[in-house]
């Protein structure tokens, strides 16, 4: 069996993929002409901010500090470079500069939700679940339809294991926003836990939204698996292949069917041999190979 990755919307990080997209494509112009105009203006914090960004869409997070950290020195109490700084050091693992900088930025703009809702990410990631809900219940207090506050404050009940409560926050994004994919998603993860037939209702609407989310596909296609739907189970899995060949989690998923349920050792071992090609940590890959060594 395989884990449900938690989908996380980490907002402050676009990673790099080897092929150009569009926006890429859109980015990498934006960041040519940014070049360009600091190469006449150096010093213009404006400037450098601007290249932070683009340079944190496109994943390239050690350039993007060094823009950061020049444009805090021309205006060290800009509020929206703490925050972009905050993101940046996010994207790099350090959350501890991500932190102080949004510990300053609070200082400076107290009532700055924004401010707020990064430190109750920062909170979540963290696991600090108490100090995470303040800071999100205080967002959520002066914008109660902070869609962003009210899933994460779900995704925090979901962790400390009110599920409850998780339900009816989630619910009640639903109902104000009908086309937020990630609400329904998390739900039928809620649901498909505890084998509630629901859960097939939630993902279901969470791909008629989004129809190549991989999460929604892979916790339904794990809820059939669950329940004994192996066919059901198999085709979602391929489809997750489709749009993603390179998931170890399906490739995983697809060798466990094949041992336990058609007893094709052969084809598993194909499967738990691609998975690891991907991910040569994975775990229950690992784990699944040896079993069929023993």
């Amino acid at each position: 069996m395989q884990r449900i990755a938690i989908l996380l919307f980490l907002t402050f990080f676009v990673a790099c993929k080897g092929t150009h997209t569009d926006e890429e494509m859109t980015d990498s112009v934006k960041l040519a002409s940014l070049d360009a105009a600091l190469e006449r203006r150096p010093k213009d914090a404006s400037l450098l901010g601007a290249r932070a960004q683009v340079l944190l869409d496109l994943g390239r997070i050690k350039e993007a500090s060094y823009d950061i950290a020049r444009a805090l020195q021309e205006e060290p109490d800009n509020v929206d470079f703490l925050l972009l700084k905050a993101n940046i050091c996010f994207a790099g693992g350090n959350v501890s500069d991500s932190y102080g900088a949004l510990e300053r930025a609070q200082q400076l703009s107290p009532d700055n939700t924004e401010v707020q809702l990064k430190m109750g990410e920062i909170m979540f990631y963290s696991r600090d679940y108490d100090r995470a809900l303040q800071c999100l219940t205080k967002v959520t207090t002066k914008e109660p339809n902070n869609r962003t506050a009210l899933v994460m404050k779900g995704f925090v009940y979901k962790e400390q294991g009110d599920t409850a409560k998780a339900v009816q926050i989630l619910r009640l994004v639903t109902d104000k926003f009908p086309d937020y994919a990630l609400a329904y998603e998390e739900l039928g993860v809620l649901y498909a836990s505890v084998l509630n037939p629901l859960a097939v209702e939630y993902l279901t609407t969470a791909l008629q939204l989004e129809p190549s989310n991989t999460n929604a596909i892979y916790a339904l296609a794990l809820y059939h698996q669950d329940i004994g739907q192996v066919d059901e189970a198999e085709a979602l899995y391929r489809r997750i292949l489709d749009i993603n060949p390179a998931s170890a989690d399906a490739l995983n998923n697809l060798g466990y069917l094949q041992h336990a349920y058609h007893h094709n050792d052969a084809l598993a071992a194909e499967y738990y041999n691609r998975a690891l090609a991907v991910d040569p940590n994975h775990q229950q890959a690992i784990q699944n190979i040896n079993d069929i060594k023993q």
